[in-house]
């Protein structure tokens, strides 16, 4: 088996509270308060809602749904609802510099394991750190494969340690249940996305799952292969996998504080046709109506999300032109343009149909250090902007304020919380360190779940 994830496995393990700078720790609360938020949110879609029903039906109890009455049940059970609660409104934080949603994919397992064995605040918050770290550390290995989305890859390794660390696994048995999570992880594809197919959102919450599993199946005795992760990155479900990169500023190089939040409801990719675009619309002040054309050129990943007739909410989220037309229309792409509502408008989709995408060679051939768009709105008076994005905000060239990140918590919390509710969360959350369990904040939520 390879030193370097045995060495990984070590730092899970035996890194406290005290290792971590404090700039480190108040940003893990920050990324903890904003995926609560999105998970709450996300737990009043419906097919989620449905999903919910008919599984709580038949469990059993000691870890909590993240939803409006808060049911109770196991905790694989409860963390698979909530990650895919978590990934199904497309709101999740990322990191900067490798294909990694690494809290939504955490989170589940972490709470849903730490409510069952009752951990504390400080370290529950020590293991989203160290957990967030694994799996961005064992993605930046990795070499994804061209459709391949991140969901249940290397994320769900990050579960796994976290799920790990919260039951007591030692450094040997932390590294058998990550190599049994290898065998785990799943091949969700892109072209679900862009297909308005739901079943991706399902794919994230299984790392939540795997999270609660893969420890317990470690505990049992089942073995793994000593290079399972290598070969499951490097030939089953990647294209590469280069290991000795893997703990580069371990302990030093803190991943979680270099993430970013996203406060549109849409994918990372589009943002900055978007910022174009709100630029062009603002010199130009046009009436929606006055508009004949808005033409973006992107680089090539995004170029493919121009979809003019999305089948759901789930593909409005990949599609810019619903995109371009919600910010047109309603001045946002935030949590209520991605509606069911919102994709059957009769004036959002006029306007989707003449937003036309291509792609711009020079933006693909800078990508993915820069995300560039390029956005042209051209009136029917024959009045015309063109504006120019390279980076756009809320990526780390123009990260979001933390106000801003809290602001959108309150409004997504706010579905299924109380007022009251919302305000007790996130102080709990900013004093999460001092809590003596972590029941502490899941009970807030669960006593003001809004009926």
């Amino acid at each position: 088996m390879g030193e370097q994830i045995e060495r990984l496995a070590r730092f899970v393990v035996e890194t406290s509270w005290d290792d971590i700078p404090e700039t480190v720790r108040r940003h893990a609360k920050l990324v903890l308060l904003d995926t609560l938020g999105v998970i709450l949110a996300g737990s009043e879609q419906p097919e989620v809602q449905q999903l919910r029903n008919r599984l709580i039906a038949g469990g059993g109890n000691g870890a909590t749904v993240l939803a409006r009455s808060s049911p109770a049940t196991d905790p694989r059970t409860a963390a698979l609802l909530n990650g895919i609660a978590g990934r199904s409104i497309e709101l999740c934080e990322g990191h900067r510099y490798v294909s990694c949603q690494g809290a939504v994919q955490v989170v589940p397992a972490l709470l849903a394991t730490g409510e069952w064995s009752n951990r504390s605040g400080r370290e529950t918050l020590t293991t989203l750190i160290v957990a967030y770290d694994l799996a961005v550390r064992i993605g930046a290995c990795l070499t994804p494969r061209a459709l391949a989305h991140q969901n249940g890859q290397a994320a769900m390794l990050g579960a796994v340690a976290a799920g790990a660390r919260l039951r007591g696994l030692n450094a040997d048995e932390t590294s058998r249940a990550l190599r049994i999570g290898a065998t785990l992880v799943l091949t969700p594809s892109y072209t679900n996305a862009v297909a308005g197919a739901t079943a991706l959102n399902v794919a994230g919450g299984m790392s939540g799952f795997a999270g609660a599993l893969a420890p317990d199946l470690a505990l049992a005795g089942f073995e793994a292969q000593g290079d399972a992760i290598e070969e499951a990155f490097s030939r089953l479900v990647g294209d590469g996998f280069q290991a000795q990169k893997m703990n580069e500023e371990l302990g030093k190089r803190w991943e979680i504080s270099r993430n970013y939040f996203r406060l549109r409801a849409c994918c990372n990719p589009i943002y900055a046709a978007l910022d174009a675009l709100e630029d062009a619309v603002a010199a130009l002040r046009p009436v929606p109506g006055e508009i004949e054309r808005i033409e973006v050129a992107t680089y090539r990943f995004a170029s493919v999300m121009r979809d003019q007739e999305p089948r759901n909410y789930f593909a409005a989220k990949y599609s810019l032109p619903h995109a371009a037309a919600a910010v047109v229309l309603r001045g946002n792409a935030g949590y209520g343009s991605f509606t069911e509502a919102m994709v059957h408008d009769p004036m959002i989709a006029a306007l989707r149909r003449r937003v036309h995408v291509a792609e711009e060679s020079q933006f693909t051939a800078v990508a993915p250090q820069l995300k560039p768009a390029r956005v042209t709105v051209t009136l029917k008076d024959g009045r015309h902007a063109t504006r120019t994005c390279e980076s756009p905000r809320g990526d780390f060239q123009r990260p979001y304020q933390e106000s801003e990140v809290r602001e959108k918590f309150r409004e997504l919390a706010g579905l299924v919380l109380t007022r009251e509710g919302v305000s007790a969360v996130e102080r709990a959350v900013d004093q999460g360190d001092r809590l003596n369990s972590i029941r502490e904040l899941i009970e807030l939520i669960r006593r003001y779940g809004a009926r």
